[in-house]
């Protein structure tokens, strides 16, 4: 089931989005992503638009929105491939259209899942962040 964030999901949204982001990210430090925490506890998921993926009580996804871009979408590993992230990027797309994304360009499974879910490159450059290069990519149309 897909629901709207509340204020007492932020533990199980922060543990999902540290562990899916260490995990699919290896050519990034997982110290950097650890260092990140506190800005997506005070600062990123207040000011999105934040649904989870709730299953048996348990949140084992979420996605967050900010303006038109899907800033952030994570599945917990080991709930990954059983259509979750489908239903999240389709609920997105239900919020928002014309939808934007970034992903870094070493994440080739998360870019062949975009691909797959109707989104297209329209430009490369580097994160600011962590000075990996990432492509933004874009979707306008419900899948």
């Amino acid at each position: 089931m897909i629901r709207k964030y509340r204020e007492s999901d932020i533990e199980s949204v922060l543990t999902i989005w540290l562990v899916a982001s260490v995990e699919a990210h290896d050519f990034v430090a997982p110290e950097f992503w650890e260092s990140q925490v506190k800005n997506m506890r005070n600062i990123y998921i207040p000011a999105s638009e934040v649904y989870v993926y709730e299953q048996e009580g348990n949140i084992v996804g979420f996605y967050a929105l900010y303006e038109s871009n899907l800033a952030a979408i994570f599945v917990t590993p080991e709930y990954q491939g059983q259509g979750i992230g489908k239903q999240l990027i389709q609920h997105a797309k239900e919020q928002r259209a014309p939808l934007t994304l970034s992903v870094y360009k070493e994440n080739e499974a998360s870019i062949n899942f975009y691909l797959s879910q109707g989104f297209t490159v329209v430009s490369e450059q580097a994160d600011e962040h962590s000075g990996h290069q990432e492509y933004t990519m874009h979707s306008d149309r419900v899948i």
